[in-house]
C-alpha cells in the first residue's frame, strides 16, 4: 500500500472517528455537547501554548488554563439554565467576578516572580490563549440556543458546523479544480480566490439546507452562512499565519491525518464571534 493510500485511510478513519463524536455530544444533549467544546477547549489552548512558546514566548499555561476554563464554565452553568426562571444567575456573577477580578490580573502578578526577558510577549501569548481558544467556544454555547429559538436542538450546532465543513470542502474542490488567483500567497500559498468564492457558495446551500431542517427564516441562515464562510476563512489564514511563525507544520497530533484541534476547528473559533453577534443583531 503506497504511503498516500495510507494517508488518505488514517485520514477517513480519523475523520470518521470525530463525526461519531461530534453527533454523539450534540444528541447527547446539553451536558455532552458542554463536554464536547470542554475538551476542544483544553486541548486546543495547550496547542496554542505550544506554538507561542516555539516563537520564543514563555506563556503561563496553568494560570490561562485555568482562566479560559473558569470563563467557560461561567458560561456553561447559564447554558445548562438558559431560559429557566431558576437559571443559574449567580454563576454569572460570581464566574465573572473571579474571571475579570482575580484571574486575569493573577497572569500580570504571577509574571512579576518569573525571571523572563519577555514579560509583555508572554503575558500577551497568556492572554491571546484565552481570547483566541476560550471566548469563542464559551460563544458556541450559546449560538445553537439562538439558532432553535431557546431550546436544545442538535441540528441546530451540527448545521453550523457543516456550514463550515461545507465551506472548507466546496473551497477545496474548486480551488483544485478552478484556482488561478491566490488569495493569500504569503500566508497560504494553496488558496485561491476562485476557491474562496466555491466555498461560500457550498456554505450558502448548507445554510438554506439549515433553515429547512432546523427552522428558522432563510435569510437569517443565508446570512449566517455568509458571515461563517467568509471569517471562517480568515480563522483558517490566521492559524496558517501562526503555525508559520511557529515553524510547525500542524498544532498538535491529536486528530491522525487532520493535525490538531486548532487545526480543524480554526474556522470556528474566528467564525462564531461574528455570528453570535450577527444573530444577537438579528433576533433583537
Amino acid at each position: 500500500m503506497s504511503d498516500k493510500m495510507r494517508n488518505l485511510m488514517v485520514r477517513t478513519l480519523s475523520g470518521a472517528v470525530l463525526l461519531a463524536v461530534v453527533l454523539g455530544a450534540a444528541y447527547g444533549g446539553r451536558y455532552s455537547y458542554g463536554v464536547l467544546l470542554g475538551v476542544i477547549l483544553f486541548v486546543g489552548m495547550l496547542e496554542f501554548y505550544r506554538l507561542a512558546t516555539a516563537t520564543g514566548s514563555s506563556p503561563q499555561h496553568v494560570p490561562g488554563l485555568v482562566a479560559g476554563v473558569t470563563l467557560f464554565l461561567t458560561g456553561f452553568f447559564h447554558f445548562v439554565g438558559y431560559g429557566s426562571e431558576a437559571g443559574p444567575d449567580w454563576a454569572l456573577i460570581i464566574g465573572g467576578i473571579v474571571y475579570f477580578v482575580l484571574l486575569i490580573p493573577a497572569i500580570f502578578i504571577i509574571e512579576l516572580f518569573k525571571n523572563s526577558k519577555t514579560p509583555l510577549r508572554n503575558i500577551a501569548t497568556t492572554l491571546m490563549g484565552i481570547w483566541y481558544v476560550a471566548s469563542p467556544l464559551t460563544l458556541m454555547l450559546l449560538i445553537p440556543l439562538m439558532l432553535g429559538g431557546g431550546e436544545w436542538q442538535a441540528e441546530a450546532f451540527l448545521f453550523y458546523l457543516f456550514i463550515v465543513w461545507a465551506n472548507d470542502v466546496c473551497a477545496y474542490l474548486v480551488g483544485v479544480t478552478m484556482g488561478k488567483h491566490r488569495m493569500c500567497e504569503r500566508i497560504s500559498p494553496k488558496k485561491s480566490w476562485e476557491g474562496f468564492f466555491g466555498g461560500v457558495v457550498g456554505a450558502l446551500g448548507m445554510g438554506a439546507l439549515g433553515s429547512a431542517v432546523v427552522g428558522g427564516s432563510v435569510a437569517m441562515w443565508l446570512g449566517l452562512a455568509a458571515i461563517v464562510a467568509v471569517t471562517g476563512v480568515l480563522g483558517d489564514l490566521v492559524e496558517s499565519m501562526f503555525k508559520r511563525e511557529a515553524d510547525i507544520k500542524d498544532s498538535g497530533n491529536i486528530l491522525p491525518g487532520h493535525g490538531g484541534m486548532l487545526d480543524r476547528f480554526d474556522a470556528v473559533l474566528i467564525s462564531s464571534p461574528f455570528a453570535f453577534v450577527y444573530l444577537l443583531i438579528y433576533l433583537m
